[in-house]
């Protein structure tokens, strides 16, 4: 039998990432848990990156689809 893995949601990976985060600076974990939590968060590190990776490339279809050309940079002002 073949078990499902559940969907990936990017919010809950980056709330459990932080949540790791703090657990390891709060310098109560054993060094065994710490490399755990550590190991943990590259894991969850690299799905959000290819999540984000995706969705930039979505985006950047349906730009290209709609005849959008280039970005718009996130440090623009409106207007500019």
């Amino acid at each position: 039998m073949t078990e499902k893995t559940p969907p990936f949601e990017f919010e809950s990976a980056l709330a459990e990432l932080e949540a790791l985060v703090n657990r390891m600076e709060s310098g109560e974990l054993s060094l065994e848990d710490s490399l755990a939590a550590f190991e943990r968060g590259i894991g969850l590190t690299r799905q959000c990156q290819t999540a984000l990776s995706e969705a930039e490339q979505r985006v950047q279809i349906l730009m290209e689809r709609n005849g959008v050309s280039g970005g718009i940079p996130f440090n623009a002002e409106p207007g500019e």
